[in-house]
Order: C-alpha cells, then structure tokens, then sequence
C-alpha cells in the first residue's frame, strides 16, 4: 500500500490517520498480523520511531494490540471497530453538512437530500 505524506502536517499524525483509515475499510482485518515495525516504516520511507510512535498511539486507541512475542495486531473487537466507524462517520457527516450549510441549504434541505440519496441507492 501506498504511503503519501503531506507538508506541514506530522508524519506520525499522517500515520495514525492512514492506519485508522485502513482498519476502519477492512485493508487490515480484525486480527491480521502487522509487519513489523521496520518493515512498515521502511515501505511509509520513514524513521522506525516515527512508526513506533504512530503504532503506540493506535494500540492507545484499542485498535491494535501486541503480542509480546508475535508483534502487533489489528484489534478483534467488535464494539472497537464499530465506535471507529461511528466516529469517523460523524466526522465525515459534519464537514458534509458543514459544507452544504456553506452553500446555503438549510438542515431541512440537507436531511431531504440525503433521504433522496438512500432511496436512490438502493
């Protein structure tokens, strides 16, 4: 997989997001073994501390865990993975919705647009 950092962000921030994005679309699926930390660092063209410190951060966050002597893997659990989608979600949703207040619709235009949309897509 592809790693593309942008200027003026943190890398290991970039990470995070990039790994979180991968868990929540099933790149990496609930109990997939991840490659070691150099291996992933290596393939991002990053310092093994920036990953390890990315790494840290998303094991903080219940979304992988180690095994003492296997290495690290994508969390099994159900209520994690579905919280993350929930939450990425609601971030998404809102700067949608801030969007389309931008241009002026109000929340009672949004909200029939989106009904619009799921009748659609079924």
């Amino acid at each position: 997989m592809e790693w593309k950092f942008k200027s003026g962000i943190p890398i290991y921030t970039q990470i995070i997001d990039e790994m979180t994005m991968r868990i929540a679309s099933g790149a990496y699926s609930p109990g997939d073994k991840l490659p070691s930390v150099r291996d992933m660092a290596m393939d991002a063209g990053v310092n093994p501390n920036t990953m390890q410190r990315a790494l840290s951060e998303l094991e903080r966050k219940g979304l992988v865990f180690s095994e003492r002597t296997s290495g690290r893997f994508v969390t099994k659990e159900d209520s994690v993975l579905r919280k993350l989608h929930e939450e990425l979600a609601r971030v998404y949703f809102d700067e949608f919705a801030a969007k389309l207040q931008k241009i002026g619709m109000s929340k009672a235009e949004i909200s029939e647009q989106i009904r619009k949309w799921l009748d659609e897509a079924e």
